[in-house]
């Protein structure tokens, strides 16, 4: 994209204006920017004029956006959010060789993904990893990822698809709970209470069936939108979950969590790395494939 040098405005009049549009007020826009009120005055009368258009309409001590000037605002006001994220970003990364932007899914990248990264980090000491979450597949052209973990099919236009694991999930509660309900066989987890995770509604039914058990209603229960949460619940005693126990090592380490059957349901979908096609050879994005794999066939 080639920038149009003539639609870009000084920066102090875009910061005069932008905090005296969310202040409602030039005298506090003034005391923000620790200018004087004439000074903000003549720096929006500057933008004003280089558009050619009015931004507020002036009433004795009051100034209120026209509806251009509301418009323009929220764009500015974003565009400069933008640019101090840029500056803080470059300045927060002298001195690395290397940017990887990673959007994840929350429990995989708290419970499994990051106690793992300092191994990779051991192996590129100047790469930083940044992490930001999404729960379904976007475009990477107007995201800031240079790759993503993600859940379900291996379908991801433009992008490609890297197995890591597969989601085989148990049922799981707390001592406490299995005592008190007294859960011996599958067949009495048809009347303790299930935990649902959300994005996985038939789960239950499909364990129940696995094992031959008529459990009446198996999407009762409590939802829970993400893993991590349905396994908190579960340790607290409020009913049992259906976890992948990779994703639970430590309370299943700890005791918090046991697992009550060894029989498992396999999930259709899979755990993949996703990335752009474009930046497959990319040097970080190509050594942070090879070492998560690695991790996902040792793990």
């Amino acid at each position: 994209m080639v920038l149009r040098r003539g639609f870009l405005p000084n920066i102090g009049n875009l910061l005069a204006f932008e905090a005296t549009a969310r202040h409602g007020s030039v005298s506090r826009a003034a005391e923000e920017l620790n200018l004087t009120q004439s000074a903000v005055s003549r720096q929006i009368q500057q933008l004003e004029d280089s558009l050619g258009v009015s931004l507020f309409s002036r009433s004795r001590q009051r100034v209120v956006l026209t509806d251009v000037g509301r418009l323009y605002a929220s764009q500015v006001r974003g565009t400069l959010t933008e640019l101090s994220d840029a500056t803080h970003q470059a300045i927060a990364l002298s001195g690395t060789k290397g940017v990887l932007n990673l959007a994840t899914l929350p429990t995989f990248g708290t419970r499994w993904l990051i106690p793992r990264i300092p191994h990779f980090l051991g192996k590129h000491p100047d790469a930083t990893v940044n992490f930001g979450v999404r729960l379904v597949p976007f475009d990477f052209a107007t995201e800031p990822f240079d790759a993503a973990i993600h859940f379900g099919e291996p379908h991801w236009p433009g992008a490609i698809c890297e197995l890591l694991r597969r989601e085989e999930a148990v049922p799981v509660c707390s001592p406490a709970y299995r005592e008190r309900e007294k859960i011996h066989s599958p067949q009495d987890l048809a009347r303790a209470t299930l935990l649902q995770q959300s994005t996985r509604p038939t789960a239950w039914a499909e364990w129940f069936a696995s094992v031959n058990v008529e459990a009446g209603n198996a999407i009762r229960g409590p939802r829970l939108e993400q893993f991590a949460m349905v396994a908190q619940a579960a340790a607290a005693g409020l009913g049992v979950g259906l976890i992948p126990n990779f994703l639970i090592a430590d309370e299943l380490a700890s005791g918090r969590l046991e697992i009550l059957f060894p029989q498992s349901i396999l999930s259709v979908g899979a755990y993949y790395l996703v990335y752009p096609e474009h930046k497959a050879e990319a040097p970080l994005v190509r050594s942070f494939r090879d070492w998560i794999l690695e991790e996902s066939r040792q793990g």
